[in-house]
C-alpha cells in the first residue's frame, strides 16, 4: 500500500491540538476552550485515514490485512505502555475502589469501547472525571471504532461514486443532526456516543475525497490556486482563534459550537502545504517536532495529571502539573524514539503485530480481572495505615436502594421498635439517606434512656429529591409511592425531608432525563410541604450537611508529593458552597411553617466543620456521610433531636 506525500503542516496542526488538550488538562481556567484540540485530531484522522483508503483503492493496491496491520503498528504500542504504566503505579498507590474502576477502564481502553464504559457513568466535565487515569482514551475508541467500520463501507462503494457520495453526505448530516439533538436533551450521549460525532471524521472524509479527485487530471476543477488556499488558511485560524476565545465547558458542546474546530482544521488542511501560515508556522520545526510525538503525548499526559490528582486527593499545586507536563513530553519523545519507530519499521513485521495483539488481549483481561476482583482490595495499597479502610466507608446498609418492589418491605422500618407502625417516614436522595443511620442511632439512644417510641420508614433513592411531580420517571413513581403510602397510614404524624437542597434550589438537570428551573423546584417544594401539612402531618426539612469535605485527603496514601494537611473543611469553603442557596432557603421555610434541623450547628465551629472524629471518616465524599457521619451528628444533637422529632414534646 502507498501513502500519501508527507504533510509538515498536519504534525504542525497535531501540536496545536495536543497542545490546547493539555493546557486544558493542567490549567482548566486558563485554557477553558482546550478540549477542543480532541475535535481537531478527529478532522485530522478523517483526512489522513481516508486519503491511504482512497489513493489505494484508486490505484488497485488496497489491502485490509496490510491497512489495520499499520493501524495495529500505530496505535498498540503507546497505548499498551501507558496502559501497563498506569496499572503498575495503580497497584501501589490507589485504593480498592479507585483500582476497581482503573481496571474497568483499561479493559475498556484495550478493547476500544472507552467511550461506552464513560458514557454510562458521569459527564466528562464532572469532578468525578479528574479521577479516572484513562478517561482521555474515548477519543481513541471513537477513531479505532471508525478505522474498523469506514474501510469496509467504502470499499463496497467506491466503484459507483454517485452511490458513495451519497452515503457519506447522508451519514455526516445524520451524524451532525444526532449531536445537535442530543447536546439539547443528553451531553453524555452527544459526546461520547460514536453517532453524535463521526461527522467530525466525516468532514476530513470529504476532504480526502476532493484531494484525490483533484489528482486526478480529469479533476482539475477541484484544484485551487494560491489565493484560494492563503484564503483558507487564514479562515482556518480565524475560526479556530474564535473558537478558543469563545468555547469553554459551559456551552452546549460538540453542538454547533464544534463546527468552529471542525471547519477550521477543514480550512487549514484545505490551504495545503504552501499557504502562509501552513508553511511557515505550521510546518516550523518545533511544531513539527511536536505534532510528531503528539499520540504518546496525548496518551501519557493525563494519567500523570490524574495520578497526582488522586495521590493528592485535591487539584495538584501548579509546580506538579507543569512537572507532570514536562514528563508526559519526555515520556513521549522516548515512547516515539525506542518503541513507536522500531517497530513500525524493520522485518518481523507479521510477528509484531501478532505481539502487539496479545499484548493488548493480556491488558485488558488483567484489567477485566481487576475489576470483577473489586480491586484486590487485599494490596498493602488498599489498607490504609492510620484510619479505616476506605472500603469499609460505605452508607449504612439501610433503603437506598430502594425500589417500587420494596417500598412495602418491613426492611425499610427502622427505629427502636421496628414491629410497630411507624409514626415518621424519611424521604430524600442519597444524601438524605445518609440520615438514616442519624435516626436511627437516636433512636436507640432514646430506647436506652427509656423514652419515647420512635419509628420511622425510610422512602429514599438517589438524585430524587422526593417532591411531587418532579425528576425523572423513575423518581416520580417512587415519589407517588411514597406519598399513597403516607396518605392511607395515620400512624405517620411526621413527614421528613432530606437531600442535598443545593443542587435543586435553582434548578437541577438529571443526567440524561429530566430538567427543572428554580421556579419549577420552588413549586413542587411548595405543593409537596403544604399537601402533607393539609393532612394533618408535620413536615421537618433536614438541610444539606456541609459541602466540600475531602475524606479520602484524611488516609495517608503511599507516594503523597505533599506534606500538607489538605483533609480540614474549612467553614469559608462551606459558606462559598452555602450562600446561594442556604439563607434564601431557610427564609422561604420559616414562611411555609417548616422546621428544620441543621447539621451544620453540630458539625461546625468558626472556622472549620468536623470530617473526621478521632480515626473514623464522618464523610463519604465531598457530600455524603459516611456509615459514621450519621451517629455522630445524632450524639451531637441528641436534645436537639428530641426536641424536634418528638411530638409530645413541643
Amino acid at each position: 500500500m502507498n501513502h500519501p506525500k508527507y504533510r509538515p503542516d498536519i504534525d504542525g496542526l497535531r501540536a496545536i491540538a495536543v497542545l490546547s488538550v493539555l493546557g486544558f488538562h493542567a490549567f482548566p481556567a486558563q485554557f477553558k476552550a482546550g478540549f477542543i484540540g480532541v475535535d481537531i485530531f478527529f478532522v485530522i484522522s478523517g483526512f489522513l485515514i481516508s486519503s491511504i483508503i482512497f489513493e489505494n483503492l484508486a490505484r488497485g493496491s488496497f489491502s485490509f490485512l496490510e491497512f489495520y496491520g499499520r493501524r495495529i503498528k500505530r496505535i498498540f504500542p503507546a497505548l499498551a505502555l501507558v496502559l501497563f504504566t498506569s496499572f503498575t503505579f495503580a497497584w501501589f498507590a490507589l485504593f480498592a475502589d479507585e483500582f476497581e474502576q482503573l481496571g474497568k477502564h483499561m479493559a475498556a481502553g484495550a478493547a476500544f469501547i472507552s467511550n461506552f464504559a464513560l458514557w454510562q457513568e458521569s459527564g466528562y466535565f464532572d469532578n468525578a472525571a479528574e479521577t479516572k487515569p484513562l478517561l482521555h482514551l474515548w477519543s481513541l475508541a471513537i477513531e479505532e471504532q471508525f478505522y474498523i467500520f469506514w474501510p469496509l463501507l467504502v470499499w463496497a462503494t467506491w466503484k459507483r461514486k454517485w452511490l458513495f457520495i451519497t452515503i457519506l453526505i447522508t451519514l455526516l448530516l445524520v451524524s451532525f443532526g444526532i449531536n445537535v439533538y442530543f447536546v439539547r436533551i443528553d451531553r453524555a450521549t452527544a459526546f461520547f456516543f460514536p453517532g453524535s460525532r463521526v461527522w467530525e471524521l466525516l468532514i476530513g472524509v470529504v476532504l480526502a475525497y476532493f484531494s484525490t479527485q483533484s489528482k486526478e487530471t480529469s479533476a482539475k476543477s477541484f484544484r485551487l490556486n494560491q489565493t484560494h488556499k492563503q484564503v483558507l488558511s487564514t479562515l482556518g485560524v480565524l475560526l479556530l482563534a474564535f473558537a478558543f476565545y469563545r468555547i469553554d465547558k459551559t456551552r452546549p458542546y460538540p453542538g454547533t459550537w464544534a463546527l468552529l474546530p471542525v471547519l477550521g482544521s477543514f480550512c487549514l488542511i484545505a490551504a495545503g502545504t504552501n499557504a502562509w501560515f501552513n508553511r511557515y508556522v505550521l510546518a516550523n520545526r518545533a511544531m513539527v517536532g511536536i505534532g510528531l510525538i503528539s499520540y504518546p503525548l496525548y496518551l501519557w499526559h493525563w494519567p500523570l495529571l490524574t495520578f497526582a490528582r488522586i495521590v493528592e486527593s485535591e487539584t495538584p499545586a501548579i509546580k506538579f502539573r507543569v512537572a507532570a507536563l514536562l514528563l508526559s513530553v519526555v515520556l513521549a519523545w522516548l515512547t516515539y524514539r525506542f518503541l513507536e519507530k522500531p517497530i513500525r519499521s524493520g522485518s518481523n513485521q507479521r510477528m509484531k503485530i501478532t505481539a502487539l495483539c496479545m499484548a493488548m488481549a493480556a491488558l485488558g483481561t488483567a484489567g477485566y480481572i481487576t475489576y470483577i476482583q473489586n480491586g484486590f482490595p487485599q494490596r498493602a495499597a488498599a489498607q490504609a495505615s492510620n484510619i479505616n479502610t476506605w472500603d469499609n466507608l460505605t452508607f449504612a446498609q439501610t433503603c437506598r436502594f430502594l425500589t417500587l418492589a420494596k417500598e412495602q418491605d418491613d426492611w425499610c422500618n427502622q427505629g427502636n421498635a421496628p414491629d410497630k407502625a411507624p409514626t415518621h417516614v424519611l424521604m430524600g436522595d442519597s444524601v438524605g439517606n445518609g440520615f438514616a443511620p442519624m435516626l436511627q442511632t437516636y433512636a436507640a439512644e432514646q430506647h436506652k434512656a427509656g423514652e419515647h417510641t420512635f419509628v420511622f420508614k425510610q422512602f429514599g433513592r438517589g438524585a430524587c429529591p422526593m417532591l411531587l411531580g418532579i425528576g425523572p420517571e423513575h423518581c416520580i413513581e417512587l415519589t407517588q409511592a411514597a406519598k399513597t403510602y403516607i396518605d392511607q397510614n395515620k400512624s405517620i404524624h411526621t413527614v421528613i425531608l432530606a437531600a442535598n437542597w443545593t443542587l435543586y434550589f435553582h434548578g437541577h438537570e438529571w443526567f440524561g432525563h429530566s430538567k427543572i428551573d428554580a421556579q419549577e423546584f420552588q413549586q413542587a417544594f411548595t405543593n409537596t410541604v403544604r399537601h402533607y401539612q393539609s393532612l394533618g402531618k408535620r413536615v421537618i426539612v433536614i438541610l444539606a450537611p456541609p459541602i466540600g469535605a475531602n475524606p479520602r485527603a484524611c488516609v495517608v496514601r503511599p507516594l503523597r508529593l505533599s506534606t500538607e494537611n489538605n483533609c480540614i473543611l474549612q467553614m469559608q469553603d462551606v459558606l462559598n458552597n452555602s450562600r446561594n442557596y442556604k439563607t434564601p432557603f431557610v427564609a422561604w421555610l420559616n414562611a411555609l411553617h417548616v422546621e428544620f434541623f441543621d447539621p451544620e450547628r453540630y458539625l461546625c465551629n468558626e472556622m472549620a466543620c468536623k470530617v473526621t472524629d478521632g480515626p473514623r471518616i464522618l464523610y463519604l465524599d465531598h457530600e455524603h456521610f459516611s456509615e459514621f457521619g450519621g451517629p455522630y451528628l445524632a450524639n451531637q444533637a441528641q436534645k436537639d433531636l428530641q426536641l424536634i422529632l418528638s411530638p409530645s414534646l413541643k
